[in-house]
Order: C-alpha cells, then structure tokens, then sequence
C-alpha cells in the first residue's frame, strides 16, 4: 500500500484549499473539501494560530489520516494570556496571570507532545513553562502554585479537566495584567531615576566603580548597558590629533625634501 504525505501550516480552524494545502493535495486525487473541513474542526481550538499539520493519502483508496500538531506550549500560553511576548526577566519581572482552568487546558491540547504520564504531571510541565515566561499562574509565582499542585488544592478541577471560564473571570484576568505592566512600567521609572542620579553623583569616576553602586541599588543590567557611558569614550576623543597637527606634520616632511635636494 503506497501512502503520500503532505506537510503543511495552517492558520488554525481557517484551512483553505488555496495554497499550501489545495496545489499539494489536487494531485493525489482526494477530496479537498472533506480534508479541509476536517483539519478546520481539529484546529478550531487554535483560532488565530500556525498549526503544523500532516495528512497521510493511500494512492490506491484516497483513504486519508490527518495528523494534528501543536504550537509550542509558550504559543499557547501567550494566547490564554493575551499577551504577544513573555518578560525578558522572568525572575523579577511578571507580566501576566492565568488561571487552573487555563492551564488545564494547555496540557490537554499538548497531551501528545509532553513527557508527564497523568494530566496532573503534564499540568506541572506547562507551569513550569509560564515559570521561565514570568507568568502567574493563580495569582502567584508558579513556583508556589507547583506547590499547591502538589498539595492537591487543585485535584479535583484536574479530575474534572475543567478548562471553561466565565467572562467575569476572563475580565479579571485582563485587569490583573494592566495592574503587572503598571506596577512593572513604575518600578521601571523608579530604577531609572535612582541611576541617574548615582551616574550624575559619580560623574568622573571609573565606569566600574559606577556601575557596582549602581548594581548595588538593584538597577536591572540592561538598564545600566543602557544608561552608563562606555568608559574611555572621552579619553578616546582627547586622544585623536590636535586640529593643524597633521598639516603641521606635512609642512615638516615637505622642508625635509627640500633640504635633500639642496644636497
């Protein structure tokens, strides 16, 4: 039995049979229509995302599998957060909150693709996930809720795979993440003011001195790349040629020449 495979992006519960699925399948003889439906109704649940797809064709019957893949588990987690990108500072910086139910979710769309043998391990691996993405998870750092995990405060809703929320809850959610970049934009603000006021304190003293105060009074290391000048800058202007050096220079090889001749 000859099978086929064709291997494509789609644009999940939106598949078409315009490229890349319609030009790849018309060869094989199958029918579109019945394929991209199918992938529409198995995709619905990725709305608004790239889902990797493979449908498997049997030359001689067209009988077709369709195999569903999943966006990684931080794509996911960014939708259910509403966000476009997790902090660049994990461990000090959070900028958004979801729920159990969300979470829950996660693992079942990702159930095929995690290591975890029960979904109570595969809900810990995608805690884990908003751990290194500066996600809160249950209004805590993920740390304290895999711990509640462990404690069995969230049993029940995992043997329930509850992953509806209500639209009061959704709301919440929303409102948590504006509170985060607030509170986030302000302690921003505040580190900025202190670092400039140590960089102007300490105006002429070795760049190293500075930026250990600096780092010293918590300032994030990429606000100090940012704020502190590069040390030898300015040596490295007092040391380019004084304006009529060169030319002076010149004049002095040209009498040189001069005298040669003479010889």
């Amino acid at each position: 039995m000859a099978t086929q495979t064709v291997q494509a992006l789609v644009e999940g519960g939106k598949a078409t049979a315009a490229p890349p699925l319609g030009p790849q399948l018309g060869p094989l003889g199958v029918n579109i229509g019945q394929i991209v439906a199918e992938i529409n109704k198995k995709t619905a649940v990725f709305n608004g995302m790239q889902v990797p797809v493979k449908i498997k064709v049997d030359a001689d019957t067209k009988a077709f599998e369709i195999i569903i893949g999943t966006p990684p588990a931080s794509g996911l987690i960014k939708k259910e957060a509403n966000l476009e990108k997790g902090s660049g500072k994990a461990k000090h910086e959070m900028v958004a909150d979801i729920l159990i139910e969300q979470v829950i979710k996660i693992a079942k769309m990702k159930e095929t693709a995690t290591l975890g043998k029960s979904l109570k391990e595969k809900v810990k691996e995608i805690i884990g996930t908003c751990q290194s993405m500066g996600i809160l998870v249950e209004g805590k750092p993920a740390k304290e809720t895999l711990r509640d995990i462990e404690a069995g405060l969230f049993d029940e809703e995992i043997r329930l795979e509850k992953i509806e929320l209500t639209a009061e809850e959704l709301a919440k959610l929303e409102e948590e993440k504006k509170k985060l970049a607030e509170e986030l934009a302000k302690r921003k603000a505040e580190f900025e003011k202190v670092a400039k006021e140590i960089i102007a304190q300490m105006a002429g003293k070795a760049r190293g001195e500075i930026k250990a105060k600096l780092t010293q009074a918590g300032v994030p290391d990429d606000m100090i790349k940012e704020l502190l000048p590069v040390e030898g800058a300015a040596a490295a202007g007092e040391a380019k040629p004084a304006a009529g050096a060169a030319p002076a220079a010149e004049a002095k090889k040209e009498a040189a020449k001069k005298e040669e001749k003479k010889r």
